[in-house]
């Protein structure tokens, strides 16, 4: 039960929800509902209500527990589960000590009193009799109430309820509330260049020819143009899950790209390992650039990139020849091509990726219309690896989907190198 009325209206997004859930899947447990609330202690009672409702041996809560009015979590639990809210002094001089150092930071005129805060976070002691007591990563504390159901209560902060939840699942409460959880085995394979029906037709097949095929869980997903297949079995069905796999090979082998769940830019950065690559991208903005720059160690290999949206900017910045983009556009395969090999020149690189297209809206022809995207991998020994495609959906979409059209012709290019 994710709360926070910033939630409920879009202004953030949810990140704990889908979090909390792959965390329960590791454990087996079968997550049931995810349920987003405003701060109104009748609306978060109600949502307690339903889930305790259907049943359910444990329910989360994220959010709802700093010192101000709106945050009423806990004492809406507490009221839930037939506790008293009580003060836990030790838990308020521990949040003493972690305020000290932060309001350290504040001085001079108008600087908050440190008595007024401490006395505004001694809400944050105040906690449901007979709780145990999760300890703050902020000044936050969680609490795990024991009962039927058990309900954890956890802070909204990503960076705060993540610590915490290795905590909560480690108490008695918890793993008492999971106890009869079923454990799972999960593996996930990666495709790319495969369309949903192409995948949708081969399930449809194994459903037919494998034998307890109906023992695996299968979730698919398109994301960014890939395909990801989850499947999750328990450890007895492991040889059905074999069968599956196999058909898959069977089928798909040219867009398979992952079997173990590994994801495209986690295969690149491997295989970029004692290489040195740059970029010349127009119409993506340095995406791909900044793509090539999340994995761990990725300075090791990022040259730099050049950004050129102008005609001018790809000549002055890239070398590329003006008479070429006169004669076959900016979004050609041969501007492509120069634009790659001026990166490999102006960065010193032994690898290239070069991106020229339309992401829109306006500014296409019939000829080119928007989504036409023109790629080139270039290695330092001469080869090239060049394609255009069109790809669709509004601007943004373009550009993310063309990073990832990026992302896996410079795989292909360097499984061959």
């Amino acid at each position: 039960m994710v709360t926070g009325t910033e939630v409920l209206t879009g202004r953030i997004a949810d990140r704990n929800g889908p979090w909390l859930a792959d965390r329960l899947l590791e454990l087996g447990v079968e997550l049931a509902h995810i349920t987003i609330c405003g701060d109104r202690p009748r609306d978060i009672e109600a949502q307690l209500r339903f889930l305790a409702g259907e049943g359910v041996d444990l329910i989360i809560t994220s959010g709802g527990l700093g010192p101000t009015a709106d945050d009423l979590t806990v004492d809406t639990v507490a009221r839930f589960c037939g506790r008293d809210v009580v003060l836990d002094t030790a838990l308020e001089a521990r949040i003493a000590d972690i305020l000290k150092p932060m309001m350290a930071r504040y001085t001079g005129p108008g600087a908050p009193d440190f008595a007024t805060v401490r006395a505004a976070n001694r809400k944050q002691a105040m906690v449901p009799a007979g709780a145990t007591v999760l300890e703050p990563v902020g000044t936050a504390p969680g609490v795990v109430v024991p009962g039927s159901p058990t309900v954890v209560v956890l802070p909204g902060p990503p960076r705060e309820l993540q610590p915490m939840w290795h905590k909560a699942i480690a108490t008695a409460e918890v793993r008492q509330a999971i106890a009869g959880r079923t454990r799972y085995e999960q593996q996930t394979v990666r495709m790319f260049g495969l369309p949903e029906s192409g995948l949708a037709d081969t399930l449809r097949h194994a459903q037919e020819a494998i034998a307890d095929f109906l023992r695996l869980e299968i979730t698919t997903c398109l994301r960014r143009g890939e395909l990801e297949i989850v499947t999750r079995y328990e450890p007895d069905a492991a040889a059905t899950y074999g069968q599956l796999l196999a058909l898959l090979r069977e089928r798909h082998a040219r867009a398979i790209f992952s079997e173990d769940g590994s994801r495209i830019d986690d295969l690149v950065a491997v295989q970029l390992a004692g290489r040195w690559i740059a970029t010349a991208e127009s119409c993506t903005a340095g995406l791909l650039a900044g793509r090539l720059a999340d994995p761990p160690g990725a300075s090791a290999y990022l040259a730099g990139g050049v950004v050129s949206y102008a005609n001018d900017a790809k000549v002055d910045l890239l070398g590329v020849d003006a008479a070429l983009i006169a004669e076959h556009g900016a979004v050609s395969e041969p501007v492509a091509e120069a634009m790659a090999a001026g990166a490999l020149r102006r960065f010193a690189a032994d690898t290239a990726v070069a991106i020229t297209g339309i992401a829109g809206p306006g500014g296409g022809t019939p000829d080119k219309p928007v989504g036409t995207v023109c790629f080139c991998v270039a290695l330092g020994d001469g080869r090239l690896l060049t394609r255009t495609t069109r790809l669709p959906g509004e601007r943004a979409d373009v550009r993310e989907r063309s990073t990832t059209v990026a992302m896996h012709l410079l795989h292909r290019a360097l499984s061959t190198a």
